[in-house]
């Protein structure tokens, strides 16, 4: 199976745009993150010397908080929303 399937990509679309058109905004480019992170972090349960794509992880990770810093400075109440409905940490 591939990281993300077009399919879970495009769930992830769907659910968290704004509009129509909404393919690009920060929550659903955090949305897609979550789900990679998700994928990646399961990889790794069971391939714990998996060192190249614990380095993935990581990096995927940071660049979600990047981008939920970057929500949180400009939107506090959708900062919270998005955290609730992705099931993650603070």
């Amino acid at each position: 199976m591939s990281a993300v399937t077009k399919e879970l990509k495009r769930q992830a679309i769907e659910e968290f745009r704004a509009n129509e058109n909404d393919t690009g905004s920060s929550a659903v480019q955090i949305a897609i993150l979550t789900k990679r992170i998700n994928h990646l972090t399961e990889h790794m349960r069971v391939h714990k010397k998996d060192y190249a794509s614990r380095r993935g992880l990581l990096r995927l990770v940071s660049q979600r908080r990047s981008l939920l810093d970057y929500v949180r400075r400009h939107d506090p109440q959708a900062y919270i929303d998005l955290i609730t409905r992705l099931g993650i940490r603070k």
